[in-house]
């Protein structure tokens, strides 16, 4: 059990590597996910003119659709969320330039939960949030 946790949220850098990632030694027993992960995936097909590349964002997206039913940004976590504006303030980060990840922050500091990212560096200075770091694949 990666970092001791039973629920963990996933965030979007690691939904989409979940086919590469062994899943049993990195990530909670239940893993879930965030409506604002979910609009990321949804925008992702659409963003990219590779066909290649927009046929896998879209199995992203049947699969996230499929495995989770996603955790919402709700009223709880719209309060959360000033706490995250401020702490990523207060540690000289623009909280607009990582509006999603603080969107996701404050829905897992609302769950009382931990984030599991391999992008540990996106959710810095936010006061209170555990993250739990999540190697790429080679």
């Amino acid at each position: 059990m990666a970092g001791g946790h039973i629920r963990g949220v996933l965030d979007t850098s690691v939904v989409i590597l979940l086919d590469r990632l062994p899943a049993s030694e990195m990530l909670p027993p239940v893993p879930l996910i965030t409506a604002i992960t979910l609009a990321e995936l949804s925008a992702g097909p659409l963003v990219t003119t590779d066909e290649v590349e927009r046929a896998r964002r879209l199995l992203h997206l049947q699969q996230a659709e499929v495995a989770f039913s996603p955790l919402p940004f709700d009223a709880d976590a719209a309060r959360v969320f000033g706490s995250v504006s401020a702490s990523l303030r207060q540690a000289g980060r623009k909280s607009a330039a990582r509006g999603k990840d603080a969107m996701i922050a404050a829905i897992a500091l609302a769950g009382r939960l931990p984030i599991y990212t391999c992008n540990a560096r996106n959710f810095e200075g936010i006061d209170g949030l555990e993250v739990v770091s999540v190697p790429v694949p080679a």
